[in-house]
């Protein structure tokens, strides 16, 4: 009776607590202020001209993106949150696998 249940082969799992939601929690925050920002500073303005008086031609500058700094923390905060949110997905996986045997 009882052979079966040694000390060392049988874990009780621990119950999810708070702390087990706040690592996602504040990753989705990250995005979510980071996304905001980023928004917020996409229509930031960008003076420029030049003098060109021979040349009888205006100057346009295609293909060239000014990316705020605003802009530019909104999205690393971002991108910091996805990072947080990957890591956390990663550690919950690998936690519930089975060991292989």
């Amino acid at each position: 009776m009882g052979e079966n249940n040694t000390s060392g082969d049988h874990e009780t799992p621990k119950p999810a607590g708070v702390s087990a939601a706040i690592l996602p929690l504040v990753g989705l925050v990250a995005v979510l202020v980071g996304c905001f920002l980023a928004w917020n500073n996409a229509n930031a303005t960008f003076g420029w001209f030049a003098y060109a008086p021979l040349s009888n031609e205006v100057f346009t500058g295609n293909g060239i993106a000014f990316v705020s700094q605003g802009t530019q923390i909104g999205l690393a905060v971002a991108v910091t949150g996805l990072l947080v949110l990957a890591f956390w997905a990663g550690y919950r996986i690998g936690r519930n696998a089975k060991p292989a045997n």
